[in-house]
């Protein structure tokens, strides 16, 4: 069957509508070699299909290492990599198929979660190292083992993508001269005689891999890949965060000489050793459904971990890859404005000082039951708040604040609180919450009314630094990985959001009060301000690494930014009298700009945007659906419904679910689709009609489950699936 070619103009825009004989789905993601699409057999076994780029087809040296890969990923037995269906590397568009094994890469996973247990650290070695010892029994040396290329499967992790593989046996010789890896998890003999590389360089880059998973970093740390180079060939790893068990096994790993590291036989023989817990089945023996997760988990319940040590996740939520929509929706509520007066940072260090009272509750330890029972919490008994609680999920916990509690940590399956800590209010109980936001272990909680950042330890609730931000007015953007304050004339500086170190501090020209917003799928940050006269946006471009200007663009009109999604800019158009009158879609990447006009202007909107589909709700109730795909030229509403509510939460969609939290406290759910009505709970007011909010925070969907938040003071969670159950 011919080819049928897609229209578009970007460099994987035009794909083959079939690979042989099978046709291709949807797109997976895309490599430095191809892009791997989702595809089904006759059977209708799912399969993972890499068709290399049109550009490298024609180079014979790149067919030669595609031919190569396919030898490679042939010759090991499946069990522990993705088994070889179908392949032709002699094709115009060579390709090659697998089984397709849903879930994330070790990278994908550590970038959204941080890092991982140390119980899961033992799985991912003993994973590891079983994989190592089935590739190298037939001759074969992976060569570039480094997170991406571990895929966390349901039955245990991958190794994947044989690209550079060499079977000890081939002849091929055209990487003479060039230096093939990544320089964080090469072995030493891969800079010096890349050519004489063998099974003991993939053990060295396991050793960094286990390193990564453990502390979500590699033990050879620098921007520089030339840095990187000489730590990998002179220095020491960094070691610091490893768990203590399996510091000497993972050190022996990063050994200097190759003859010093520990083949995989004999790393399993001491890997059994290093816990009278051990079983090795235990890291094999994963249910259908189950995935791999960090376990956030009390002091001292590593023995009560279930059977692999890893809590149960739906498949649906995490087998979405980062276009998931949870992120989606979390990345168009990220935008806040930014404004500084003062020019001083200063951090204060506090080696566990807890600077306020911390209250530990008891949780449930143990694996959760797949029938999830909807359940409520009150954070703080008082009756004369009118806040709501303000959540952030992570990993296996809810974090939420309020006002009188900066910070708690809740067993999202039971509500359970694990612990709380308490500070005083001076009577300001109705200041809006903001929900507390992680980074790797570190949990960030905003005083407002202090204008402060604490850092606070995730496990037990201790804070470790904090952040005084009153010399930018109390106004800051808080990523998670780091922390920007703009001082006058506009110089941002950057705070490392697990040590509260200064990373950078740059003048941002053409700029003076900007807000922001971060596309989190390429690491790009977006100021934003609108100019004097209205009439004008300034969008500026930068590298959140270092501050530096990627790009910068004047639009027409007061925008005002929603987020980032699929590598475009969404905001929204406000008129003299702050309603929203249209959407503007920027792709910065194509050069394009979109504006969508909605049929009514909307008062004090609250938007999300899934795909290119934007939904918007006004505090008059009106709830609106457009299209930004260039389908429905500047007319493109697809529906709108009146839902009775005013002042609502910003929705946040699921799937083919949107959701939203009224005033009174109900969580309401309609349809994507055509904005039917699903659902909702009831008020969660106390008896109290004067408790209505006027600016609820969103709900956040997770792993199945909404969880809400009410003018009562309770955080709540239902079932996501069925609302007419609500």
């Amino acid at each position: 069957m011919p080819p049928l070619r897609r229209p578009g103009t970007d460099r994987e825009a035009e794909f083959p509508e079939y690979a042989g004989q099978y046709r291709l789905e949807r797109r997976l993601g895309s490599g430095g070699m191809g892009v791997v699409h989702l595809s089904r057999s006759t059977s209708g076994l799912r399969l993972a299909v890499k068709v290399v780029h049109q550009e490298l087809a024609a180079d014979p040296e790149f067919r030669a290492r595609f031919r190569q890969e396919v030898a490679a990923a042939r010759r090991v037995s499946g069990a522990f990599t993705a088994p070889v269906v179908d392949a032709d590397p002699d094709a115009e568009r060579p390709w090659m198929a697998t089984l397709y094994m849903p879930g994330p890469t070790l990278a994908e996973f550590v970038k959204r979660n941080g890092p991982v247990s140390p119980a899961q650290v033992r799985y991912l070695m003993a994973g590891l190292a079983e994989a190592l010892r089935d590739i190298h029994r037939v001759g074969v040396v992976h060569r570039d083992l480094k997170p991406s290329n571990v895929l966390l499967a349901s039955d245990g992790p991958k190794v994947i993508d044989f690209g550079i593989s060499r079977p000890s046996d081939s002849d091929l010789r055209t990487e003479t001269g060039k230096l093939i890896g990544t320089p964080p998890f090469m072995a030493p003999e891969q800079f010096r005689q890349p050519r004489s590389v063998g099974p003991a360089a993939d053990i060295f880059a396991m050793g960094s891999v286990l390193v990564h998973a453990a502390t979500g970093r590699s033990p050879f740390d620098s921007d520089s890949p030339y840095v990187v180079a000489y730590q990998v060939v002179h220095e020491e790893p960094h070691l610091t965060g490893v768990p203590a068990d399996l510091r000497p096994l993972i050190e022996r790993c990063l050994a200097k000489n190759p003859e010093e590291r520990p083949a995989p036989d004999a790393l399993m023989a001491e890997l059994r050793a290093v816990s009278a817990s051990y079983n090795t089945q235990a890291f094999t023996l994963l249910e259908e459904g189950d995935l791999f997760l960090p376990a956030q988990r009390p002091p001292g319940a590593d023995e009560r971990i279930d059977r692999a040590g890893l809590p149960k996740r739906s498949r649906e939520h995490t087998a979405g890859r980062f276009a998931n929509r949870q992120r989606q929706a979390l990345a168009a509520g990220v935008a806040l404005a930014l404004l500084g007066t003062g020019a001083v940072l200063a951090v204060q260090r506090h080696a566990g000082r807890d600077g306020g009272e911390t209250t530990a509750s008891h949780s449930a330890i143990g694996p959760e039951t797949k029938r999830f029972t909807p359940w409520h919490s009150v954070l703080r008994n008082d009756a004369s708040t009118t806040a709501m609680p303000a959540c952030s999920y992570s990993g296996r916990a809810l974090y939420c604040a309020q006002p009188g509690v900066l910070a708690a940590k809740l067993d999202p399956a039971s509500g359970l609180l694990q612990w709380s800590r308490r500070v005083a209010t001076d009577g300001s109980t109705d200041e809006p919450s903001t929900a507390p936001l992680l980074s790797g272990d570190v949990l960030h909680a905003h005083i407002a009314r202090r204008n402060r950042l604490e850092a606070i330890d995730s496990s037990t609730g201790k804070t470790w630094w904090d952040l005084d931000l009153s010399p930018y007015n109390g106004r800051f953007l808080d990523t998670g990985a780091q922390i920007l304050l703009v001082s006058p004339g506009a110089v941002v500086t950057a705070v490392d959001g697990l040590t509260g170190t200064k990373k950078w501090r740059k003048p941002l020209p053409g700029h003076s009060q900007p807000i922001f917003t971060v596309d989190r799928a390429s690491d790009v940050i977006y100021a934003i301000e609108v100019a004097g006269d209205g009439n004008t946006t300034l969008v500026t471009a930068l590298n959140p690494n270092d501050g530096d200007r990627r790009g910068q663009k004047r639009l027409t009109g007061n925008l005002s930014p929603i987020g980032v999604v699929d590598g475009s800019v969404y905001f929204s158009v406000s008129d003299a009298e702050s309603r929203t009158t249209a959407i503007v879609r920027y792709t910065p990447g194509a050069g394009t700009l979109q504006r969508i006009r909605l049929g009514v202007p909307l008062p004090g909107a609250r938007i999300a945007v899934q795909g290119s589909r934007v939904y918007a709700i006004g505090y008059n109730g009106a709830l609106v659906s457009v299209d930004t795909d260039g389908t429905g030229g500047e007319d493109a509403e697809r529906w709108t419904v009146e839902t009775s509510v005013s002042y609502a939460s910003p929705p946040v969609v699921d799937g083919d679910h949107l959701f939203f939290v009224a005033a009174d406290g109900r969580l309401l759910a309609f349809h994507t689709a055509d904005g039917r009505f699903l659902g909702q709970t009831p008020p969660r007011m106390n008896g109290n009609r004067s408790r209505q909010v006027l600016d609820p925070p969103a709900p956040v969907v997770a792993d199945g489950k909404v969880f809400a938040t009410a003018p009562d003071g309770s955080v709540f969670a239902v079932d996501a699936k069925d609302p007419s159950r609500w």
